[in-house]
């Protein structure tokens, strides 16, 4: 069982270091374009909310 765990473990640092890692750059760039792109998508629902509720006490 041990030596299925060092197996294991020994495994998965082989493959981390097989990893392409972003530069600090690229994942600035990378969150910010995440941030703004949930901002649009949670103004957007609002939007689609506030018009939808609006509609239906309208209607009742």
């Amino acid at each position: 069982m041990v030596g299925k765990i060092k197996k294991f473990i020994g495994e998965v640092v082989s493959e981390m270091k097989k990893v392409s890692w972003p530069s600090k750059e690229q994942l600035r760039e990378s969150t910010i374009v995440v941030v703004v792109v949930t901002g649009i998508l949670t103004v957007f629902t609002f939007i689609i909310d506030e018009i939808m509720t609006f509609f239906m006490k309208s209607l009742f």
